[in-house]
């Protein structure tokens, strides 16, 4: 552990996904829709949209999801993804027109006040968009609002950090170097959720009912397929909190922090696939 004092330490506790952590998100898009690729794929295939479904997509960060959607969904549907990061909802509003999908629209509000005009919807998707909820009750209330009676809600959240080294070891090789808090069971942030009673509780106290939770687990490529200890080593330290934290010290602390990122990353490189690590995520369903 460094000696060097940290100016900000608090910086974990909460990421600013209006500010600074959206436009972070959007500078390293390829890198963070690459990495979280499989587990978007697996609630994709779990929620098996039909042609004519109207869905919202909470939290759609760079559309990725949104788009996958807006075609399981054709002809006759349509998907409105919502993001409370104005930088995020301008870039993938431009994306969705370049892409020419006409069915996709998008939204900047937060999803645990917003008010539609147009709906109930029938379904509702969340690829990591449901963790950071400041009071998760009456947010999620507020989301199965949204819903028509018997809507369904589709959420991935991430597992405990234990079962999630390709976070929980970036985070430990950066501990070494800088302060760094803890992650707070059932605190906003990535694993708000990992315990499945809490989240049962979130749900069944926002009025969903026939919650099922399934497990998602493998390997995930840090940085996107392909990529090379270095370069999962970049990504890691832009586009991770953790290395927000690293900006704060000397400049010979970030050095030796990425230097053994680089270590770390190489441990798990595989030639022509990338940096694979291992994830655990939930994959969670309920009824309005």
């Amino acid at each position: 552990m460094t000696d060097n004092p940290l100016p900000h330490a608090d910086a974990l506790k909460y990421e600013d996904w209006a500010g600074e952590m959206g436009a972070r998100w959007l500078a390293n898009l390829s890198g963070f829709e690459s990495t979280i690729a499989p587990v978007g794929n697996a609630l994709l295939a779990h929620a098996a949209y039909s042609p004519g479904e109207r869905v919202l997509d909470i939290g759609c960060g760079g559309g990725a999801t949104t788009l996958a959607i807006a075609q399981s969904v054709q002809p006759g549907g349509e998907v409105l993804g919502i993001d409370i990061s104005p930088d995020l909802i301008a870039a993938t509003t431009r994306r969705a027109a370049a892409a020419g999908i006409a069915n996709a629209r998008f939204l900047c509000a937060d999803a645990a006040s917003v008010t539609l005009p147009d709906g109930p919807y029938d379904r509702l998707f969340s690829r990591f968009g449901s963790m950071f909820f400041a009071e998760p009750i009456p947010a999620f209330a507020n989301l199965r609002k949204l819903l028509k009676p018997g809507g369904r809600i589709d959420l991935a959240v991430w597992g405990p950090p234990q079962q999630n080294p390709w976070m929980l070891e970036g985070m430990a090789v950066a501990r070494r170097h800088a302060e760094l808090l803890a992650p707070v069971p059932r605190a906003p942030g990535p694993f708000a959720f990992e315990d499945l009673d809490y989240m049962r509780e979130i749900l069944d106290g926002a009025g969903f009912h026939g919650v099922d939770i399934i497990a998602a687990k493998g390997l995930l490529a840090v940085g996107g397929p392909g990529a090379t200890p270095s370069q999962a080593q970049q990504f890691a330290c832009n586009a991770m909190a953790f290395g927000q934290v690293l900006l704060d010290y000397p400049e010979s602390v970030q050095q030796a922090a990425q230097a053994d990122l680089v270590e770390l990353f190489d441990q798990h490189h595989r030639a022509g696939e990338g940096v694979m690590m291992g994830y655990t995520a939930w994959l969670v369903s309920a009824r309005a």
